[in-house]
């Protein structure tokens, strides 16, 4: 728990204190995501982007950037297996770092990691022991069409609060995220 809540807070206090994001910065993309995760629970979700100014190793092959990713959502799964499905919403903000290739041809890879803050609407699925949730992620995915507006990634994710109460089961996710770049 300490070691995820350093992370978020360093990343949040970097964001803070170097100007990296500026106030006025206009949306830069939405995104939808489904997912299948752990005891039949599926999810889908909705996102806004805000990309940073800031971008690392710039003359390099390969380029880090990163924005802020957030997103609403609704968890659907049983309590108990085989019992009707619940539902839980999810609503979470995170900043995201992505290492891209800098050549910007038909289709441009990517690999994100990212560890960021939800809040659950219910604990009874997956017997969660607070509303609070840190969610960290892994991805890779393309840039393609026009200017690459279009983004196509496959990720997996982990929920859990981290150790800051006990039950602390967690819940992995795999899912497909389509984003549209404006």
């Amino acid at each position: 728990m300490i070691r995820k809540t350093v992370t978020a807070a360093a990343l949040v206090g970097l964001v803070s204190s170097s100007g990296l994001v500026s106030s006025a910065h206009a949306l830069d993309g939405v995104s939808l995501e489904v997912g299948q995760g752990e005891e039949d629970t599926h999810l889908w979700r909705v996102g806004l982007q805000w990309r940073w100014q800031k971008r690392w190793f710039a003359e390099s092959a390969w380029t880090l950037g990163a924005y802020w990713d957030l997103q609403a959502g609704r968890w659907s799964g049983p309590l108990q297996p085989g019992q009707p499905h619940q539902e839980t919403w999810d609503l979470g903000i995170t900043p995201v770092f992505r290492l891209e290739r800098a050549a910007r041809t038909a289709m441009v890879p990517y690999f994100e990691a990212a560890i960021g803050f939800h809040l659950l609407s219910d604990l009874r699925i997956n017997v969660f022991s607070t509303h609070f949730q840190y969610g960290d992620h892994l991805a890779a995915g393309v840039l393609f069409g026009q200017q690459q507006r279009y983004d196509l990634s496959f990720r997996f994710q982990h929920l859990s609060n981290g150790g800051i109460a006990h039950p602390n089961p967690g819940i992995n996710f795999v899912e497909l995220r389509a984003a549209y770049r404006f």
